[in-house]
């Protein structure tokens, strides 16, 4: 039942050879006439996830996790993570070589401040930075007395002799059945958007955004259905698509080249250099490209215009056909997971399954719809203790077995052509203790705030970020993760520009779909987390609105473990709409699944008991 699956649970290969290539690294420094080099989690499009052969950092370092940046000086090196890879980095990187800092209490900039020799020449390679990245770096530098030095070739690349070939996965067109909207249509839009912004051309750095303007999608990175690729669309005349042509049928070409001309990688720095040639004002995403572009452009003696790309907001803001995907893949989803948590439910208490099984049997649930393009990132499944690390991958080392008493967090999703999914679910296995309902049912209530947020439009997600921490701030608890992002249509599912979190600028429109997903973890315990997408919709008609009001539909489809819920701590309100859920995932899902599985979504998905609940 548990072959062939699209992720992998090989232990990473730990700081064993770091010695002797950090060693190297610093003799190629001494060769190029650098003091250090800076060694960044990125490829040239800033992706989320990486090609093998982009994987620089965890060649040098052994660290494995999906952020982190490295500085290796002369005489001393340094690895930088974030909160959720504090544990990680330790087992897989030899503090002997780096010291461990954190990227955002101790950022990279200060600890050069600190540790650069006045004098000191620190490399860099331009296309693993973005603009802004770069800027702080030379003014870490400047307040060292030392200088940042752009360092092509990559010092790396020479050093990595069995370094993977760059991926060549085959492009495929996205039907309209699924993109709603055709190319043609889109480049009007777009240019429209340019000349607002009074660019002559935009660059498209971000694959996402180009997957989504020409209706392509591809297969070079692991989840993500991205073709790697670049574009220039100007504001008057043919855009340009550059990708290495092998990727492409004849097919394929024919139909994108009715509307770009297509051109191989290596012609772009020189057309945007010819841009700069042209003394035109080149609009870059500053959150996707890269500082080399920038260069290009302005020694050239173009001028650049760094700000969002408009292609964000756009693909952000889904169309009818793919709101109605989003809906079908959805159902389609929620019918593989109730079908895992009706299984899990009659596995789990004897006490014989792991992590590693529960991962392999929801995958293949997923695949038996046969649908199933890949998971849209490595499941999070969590039993006990795991579970309170927020972004936990079991390995074979790691792979805990689930025991009685445990709380087993699992957070996952699929890649369909018709939509991207996520979901999280905790669920008890056996009697769940006081403290657990209690939390749980915290949690719950912040997850039910959002779901029923009725909010202005133009409200972003940080002003409606607390709603779901109200009753964990009560009891003096809280989580350390945005309450909700973003989510691509077949493509990423960390999507932006817009979240649910103390950072979320972005304003909610109609048609963004993003994550519900509150939580709360008890260091070395267990993890609670309850997440469901949803969909910004125009707010029900409210008597004497003096603004137009937006609401949010929730999309995901899977019973709440009831055996989690106290009901002492919920409102009228908030049963009333943890019923009505519930009454419409057992409607919409046992038409879908089998008869063992409906007789277990019966009572996971009846009336909460509502004696003894708070007024």
């Amino acid at each position: 039942m548990f072959e062939a699956l699209f992720q992998t649970f090989d232990d990473p290969e730990g700081g064993a050879a770091t010695a002797p290539r950090v060693a190297a690294l610093r003799a190629e420094l001494v060769r190029r006439g650098l003091t250090g080099f800076v060694v960044p989690r990125a490829d040239r499009h800033q992706n989320e996830y990486l090609a093998p052969s982009e994987e620089r950092l965890a060649w040098l370092t052994g660290f494995t996790g999906s952020a982190a940046v490295a500085i290796v000086l002369a005489d001393r090196a340094a690895i930088f993570v974030d909160g959720r890879y504090t544990l990680q980095v330790r087992d897989q990187v030899d503090s002997g070589i780096f010291s461990i800092e954190h990227l955002v209490d101790g950022p990279p900039e200060t600890w050069l401040e600190s540790n650069l020799p006045a004098g000191a020449k620190l490399g860099y390679d331009p296309w693993l930075h973005t603009v802004d990245g770069a800027q702080k770096l030379a003014k870490a530098c400047a307040a060292a007395d030392a200088a940042l030095v752009p360092t092509e070739p990559n010092p790396i690349d020479a050093l990595w002799t069995d370094r993977p070939p760059p991926p060549l996965g085959p492009v495929a067109l996205h039907d309209l059945q699924y993109a709603g909207e055709d190319c043609a249509a889109k480049l009007v839009r777009l240019r429209a958007e340019v000349a607002r912004l009074k660019a002559d051309a935009l660059v498209v750095s971000n694959p996402q955004g180009v997957a989504w303007l020409f209706n392509i999608r591809g297969a070079d990175v692991p989840h993500t259905p991205l073709p790697l690729s670049f574009a220039i669309v100007p504001r008057d005349g043919r855009p340009a698509l550059y990708m290495d042509g092998r990727k492409l049928a004849n097919t394929v070409r024919h139909a994108i080249e009715e509307q770009t001309d297509v051109r191989e990688p290596a012609a772009f720095a020189t057309d945007i250099a010819a841009l700069g040639g042209a003394k035109q004002m080149v609009r870059l995403d500053q959150a996707s490209a890269a500082d080399a572009l920038a260069k290009l452009v302005t020694q050239a003696g173009g001028r650049t215009s760094p700000g969002t790309d408009p292609i964000t907001l756009m693909k952000a803001v889904k169309n009818d056909t793919e709101i109605a995907g989003a809906r079908a893949a959805q159902l389609r989803d929620g019918a593989a997971v109730v079908r895992f948590l009706a299984w899990f439910d009659r596995e789990a208490p004897a006490g014989k399954l792991t992590e590693i099984d529960a991962v392999a049997a929801l995958e293949s649930f997923r695949r038996e719809t046969g649908k199933l393009k890949d998971v849209s990132f490595p499941t999070i499944a969590g039993a006990g203790p795991n579970g309170a690390i927020v972004h936990y991958r079991v390995t074979r080392k790691t792979n805990r077995r689930i025991a009685a008493g445990d709380l087993f967090l699992i957070d996952s999703g699929g890649q369909y052509q018709d939509g991207t999914t996520d979901i999280t679910r905790t669920v008890a296995v056996g009697v769940p203790s006081d403290e657990m309902r209690a939390r749980f049912t915290r949690v719950l209530k912040g997850h039910i705030a959002i779901a029923t947020a009725v909010f202005p439009d133009g409200t972003t997600g940080a002003q409606i970020d607390s709603f779901a921490r109200q009753s964990l701030w009560a009891a003096g608890l809280d989580f350390d993760h945005g309450t909700g992002h973003g989510v691509g249509s077949y493509l990423s599912v960390h999507e932006g520009p817009a979240s649910i979190s103390k950072r979320g600028a972005a304003a909610l429109k109609r048609g963004m779909i993003l994550s519900n997903e509150p939580g709360y973890y008890k260091t070395d315990a267990y993890g609670i987390r309850i997440e469901n997408l949803v969909l910004t919709v125009e707010a029900p008609p409210v008597a004497g609105a003096e603004k137009p009001l937006n609401a949010f539909e929730t999309l995901t489809l899977a019973p709440i473990d009831r055996r989690l819920i106290d009901p002492r701590l919920l409102s009228r309100d908030e049963i009333d709409w943890l019923d009505a859920y519930h009454a419409r995932v057992s409607a919409a899902l046992a038409p879908l699944v089998d008869a063992e599985t409906r007789t277990w979504l019966a009572p996971a998905t009846a009336p909460l008991d509502r004696s003894g609940r708070s007024a």
